[in-house]
């Protein structure tokens, strides 16, 4: 067979580029009851034998079957049968050796996603499914990320002991603090919470957990092994391949029923490992390789998929469509979204534009990678430096407010502008406009389009929760827990799409930990427990969401909404500024103060007619009434949020 180098010379050739991309969209397999079809894409295959099993693991094929050539690199076979819960698989003879892989289009399959299966979607669907939509978009999108096994794990949450840890867990209604009636917990706990969108942590079927193992194994899931088939882990019945399909869209209803969009975590970087059905069916078409023949490695997980190439750019746009149509996903979280080119990121989002409408499904990602990647040609690729060639509708994570405010994610005892480092005012101004127009303009995200194309956070999955870092620069307990709503309301008073962690609201914390990505789940689960234990920091996180929700000048994602923030100024660890809102709008205008000192900070005003909407220890004074003095008085480490009718 041809080495890596001499295959990737090959697939740019004029030879291969006309003779073997193929445009239609039903690779894979269409199973109904007309009839059951199956396409694999092998272009350097010789011949290719499809196997039909009886069950997902186990057993030899109870029949093996010639596949059709046909034009571009395609393999066929049809059958006048409805093979719904067959499981399959191919063997491909390439250069006199014989290769067994599952399908890489595959729909559904068996434990751990080594046999793949033919399924009747239509037969997958709850009932109501046809009915199903994600709610009314309201004046902001508040994104909560969160785990299946880790939403559900914890035994204080009130779940059923079967369905903890499982898709069917966000089935449940109602259910409380150990049973009790009276706390709530699970999707009525985050409805209090107030936000709006639920980002769910890998959920496609990943290598890094034995679906046939015990409940107790745990893995973040960035590890793809079939991009189009839910995990099995998370299902009550993992060796039936329409279970997981099932479960999952039962889940999806559930949450869109309570309320919420649903936006899906997608890792189209990277494979859980190099043998993969990519390789396996088309060796080298969909990896990046250096030209010295070292692979490239910019995800650090051994391998960089290599989106550039037609076909693979064709397999993950049609992965995104399938999702929400089948599905009814709502938006997408892209890892490691700097190893994907521009050019499909665009493609995406314009695909998803006319189909949608315009911004309808959401999309951002990390505008990052671990390393250099070998990707070829002159594409660019959709990181930090390049946000200005991205839609306005694709966001990005944006480290620079991230960092700004509570200090470096990667170096766990480097302080930000909250926890006492110095120089950070012009940082915390360019992040009020999400990096937009702004005079204070620091060094970070440059030609950020409008606020659309930033997501403002402190804390994620990755690196440390926010609690465990505000403990690694500062001893009690006392000023962590001030400057953890600090920094709430710092984030939640700047422009841009605002996310955070499940848990941030009570204090989560990994025990120090930054990297959890294969620890217990024993460590990893929401403690329920912990967040009615710190109901006073989870009521002024609700606080501050429901006060956000109704400061428009905030909300604005327009190219123009930098000039909605008027009057900044700064001095030595303190900045203000006044946001300009819609005349519909409560307030008029809003000022707010950032004081990061250990000591209080006055100000004189002029005018009358301001009142205080939050300060360090109320985020619902807004409900109030309280009118301010000519002068005001911010509390050490706290933000002061004013509003005038």
């Amino acid at each position: 067979m041809k080495d890596k180098i001499e295959l990737k010379k090959y697939y740019s050739t004029k030879e291969f580029l006309e003779n073997y991309i193929y445009e239609g969209n039903n690779l894979g397999v269409e199973c109904t009851e007309e009839g059951t079809t199956f396409r694999l894409w092998s272009p350097q295959a010789e011949c290719v034998s499809l196997n039909l099993y009886q069950t997902g693991n186990g057993g030899n094929a109870y029949e093996q079957i010639p596949m059709k050539k046909e034009e571009k690199g395609v393999w066929s076979w049809e059958s006048k049968e409805e093979l719904h819960g067959v499981y399959y698989d191919y063997l491909i003879t390439r250069d006199d050796e014989e290769v067994r892989s599952a399908d890489p289009y595959a729909k559904a399959c068996g434990v751990n996603g080594l046999r793949s299966m033919a399924v009747n979607l239509k037969k997958t669907n709850p009932k109501g499914w046809e009915k199903d939509q994600a709610p009314e978009e309201g004046p902001e999108r508040i994104v909560y990320e969160l785990h299946v096994k880790e939403f559900s794990w914890d035994k204080a949450g009130g779940f059923p002991e079967e369905y903890r840890g499982k898709y069917k867990a966000f089935t449940c209604r109602h259910t409380t603090l150990n049973g009790d009636g009276i706390h709530p917990t699970g999707l009525d706990y985050l409805k209090e919470l107030g936000v709006t969108h639920i980002q769910i942590m890998p959920m496609y079927d990943y290598g890094s957990v034995n679906e046939a193992g015990e409940d107790t194994e745990f893995n973040w899931g960035y590890d793809p092994i079939n991009y189009n088939v839910p995990e099995g882990s998370y299902a009550t019945d993992a060796r039936h391949g329409e279970v997981r399909i099932r479960e999952m869209k039962e889940m999806i209803q559930a949450i869109h029923e309570a309320g919420f969009g649903v936006i899906m975590d997608v890792v189209y970087n990277h494979t859980y490992s190099l043998d993969s059905w990519f390789q396996r069916t088309a060796p080298w078409y969909f990896y990046r390789v250096f030209p010295d023949g070292t692979v490239s490695d910019g995800s650090a997980c051994g391998n960089d998929v290599a989106s550039e190439r037609e076909m693979c750019a064709k397999y993950i746009l049609e992965s995104v469509l399938y999702w929400t149509e089948e599905y009814h996903i709502d938006g997408f979280r892209f890892d490691l979204m700097g190893l994907l080119d521009v050019d499909l990121m665009n493609r995406i989002r314009s695909e998803l534009d006319q189909r949608y409408g315009k911004g309808k499904k959401i999309i951002y990602g990390e505008p990052w990678a671990a390393d250099k990647t070998a990707v070829e040609g002159d594409k660019k690729l959709a990181a930090k430096e390049n946000i200005g060639l991205l839609d306005e509708n694709i966001g990005a994570f944006c480290d620079s407010t991230r960092d700004g405010i509570k200090g470096s994610a990667l170096r766990a005892k480097e302080a930000g502008f909250i926890n006492g480092a110095e120089g950070k005012e012009d940082e915390m101004l360019a992040s009020v406009t999400a990096w937009c127009a702004n005079p204070y303009q620091a060094e970070g995200f440059e030609n950020v389009k409008a606020p659309s194309q930033i997501v403002t956070y402190v804390s994620a999955h990755d690196n440390h929760t926010l609690w465990d870092k505000l403990k690694g620069t500062v001893v009690e307990e006392k000023e962590c827990m001030r400057l953890n709503k600090m920094a709430a309301s710092v984030y939640m008073t700047c422009q841009g799409t605002l996310f955070f962690l499940s848990g941030e609201e009570f204090a989560r914390t990994k025990d120090g930990l930054d990297n959890t990505f294969k620890a217990p789940i024993s460590l990893n689960r929401l403690d329920w427990k912990k967040a009615w234990k710190n109901h006073e920091l989870v009521h002024y996180y609700q606080g501050l969401i429901a006060l956000r929700k109704q400061i428009s000048g905030l909300c604005d994602k327009s190219k123009e909404s930098s000039k909605r923030i008027i009057n900044m100024w700064k001095e030595k660890d303190v900045v203000g500024f006044t946001v300009v809102n819609d005349e519909a709008a409560r307030w008029s205008q809003v000022k707010i103060i950032y004081n990061a000192r250990k000591s209080s900070y006055k100000e004189e005003f002029l005018d009358d007619g301001w009142e205080v909407l939050s300060d360090a220890d109320d985020s619902w004074c807004w409900k109030k009434g309280i009118c301010v003095d000519r002068q005001i008085e911010v509390a050490p480490q706290s933000v002061l949020i004013l509003g005038r009718k």
